[in-house]
């Protein structure tokens, strides 16, 4: 059913019906839109992209050397990076915060963990160390080896002289 004006024709803004026609050759209009100008446009603008960032990045650090030459110079009062600092103990990830020596100022939380486990480690293997840095005692499987080579000391009965606290019945 077609909708009709009074006159007998058919509407002007109706399609009709062209899906019975088909051509292999024309997958578009060519008139409509040409690829190539297309692709220039698309290259032409990331060009321009490019060029604007690269002249934002100069302007930027221009800027900003004009502005490192033009900060006055800390006064005499100031205070120093040091005494900035909080004092201890200080947060982990925290500005000057250090463990056994190690800065641990931008590490993950778990970085003390490590280097307290390391310093763990390394007295279970090579023993203790002194304030001047050497090692004393031996390490735990040292001293486990030689218990055992020498027997520990059994608690005798009361009847030999051992030193048990329990009286026989």
């Amino acid at each position: 059913m077609t909708s009709q004006s009074g006159n007998g024709k058919e509407h002007v803004t109706e399609t009709p019906d062209v899906s019975h026609i088909k051509n292999v050759d024309v997958t578009y209009e060519h008139s409509d839109i040409s690829i190539g100008g297309v692709l220039k446009f698309i290259i032409g603008l990331t060009v321009m992209a490019i060029v604007v960032q690269v002249l934002i990045w100069g302007m930027f650090r221009v800027l900003n050397a004009q502005e490192d030459k033009n900060d006055p110079k800390p006064g005499p009062m100031a205070l120093s990076e040091t005494e900035r600092l909080p004092p201890e103990p200080r947060l982990q990830a925290g500005k000057g915060y250090s463990v056994e020596g190690q800065n641990l100022e931008l590490k993950e939380p778990e970085a003390e963990l490590k280097v307290v486990r390391q310093k763990w480690k390394d007295v279970l293997e090579h023993g203790p160390v002194d304030d001047k840095g050497q090692h004393y005692g031996m390490p735990i499987e040292e001293a486990k080896k030689k218990i055992v080579e020498q027997g520990l000391p059994a608690r005798g009965d009361r009847e030999t002289g051992g030193g048990g606290d329990r009286e026989k019945k």
